[in-house]
């Protein structure tokens, strides 16, 4: 039985009240090693060097023209061939037997593992932030079984 975890990916806008509102744009689901030793640090190696762009200029690496770029060149890393990768509609509060959820933002990333009782945040920060965290969590999870 696999680690199943969920990776959505929102564009915000500003509203005219002033707030920011985040719409889902893609909820790609992973079948296993969804923990974040596993596909958060595969997830945070992929963000790292990106920059989000409006517009694009004469650089066109590493670099993504918004967040529907974002997800596209996301699910284009990350799905090689059949299985292990599905995208389903993003549709907040669906059931996919995820035990984690990777939340990525414009500026930042939340990390949800999902349980019985109820969903607990247990990362938000930014890019960098996110990739220094699941590096941590590698490192500590290869010192305990080394």
């Amino acid at each position: 039985m696999g680690t199943r975890s969920l990776t959505w990916v929102y564009d915000t806008y500003t509203q005219k009240n002033g707030k920011e509102k985040h719409t889902p744009i893609i909820k790609l689901y992973r079948q296993y090693d969804g923990y974040m030793e596993g596909h958060g640090l595969e997830l945070a190696e992929f963000l790292s060097p990106i920059a989000i762009v409006n517009g694009l200029g004469a650089k066109t690496e590493k670099v993504a023209n918004g967040m529907g770029c974002l997800a596209a060149q996301l699910v284009a890393h990350f799905k090689d061939g059949p299985g292990q990768f599905y995208l389903y509609p993003p549709k907040p509060g669906v059931d996919n037997w995820q035990e984690y959820e990777y939340h990525v933002y414009k500026n930042k990333v939340e990390v949800v593992t999902v349980g019985t009782n109820n969903d607990n945040v247990i990362f938000s920060g930014t890019w960098a932030e996110f990739k220094d965290k699941c590096e941590a969590k590698r490192n500590q999870y290869n010192k305990d079984f080394a």
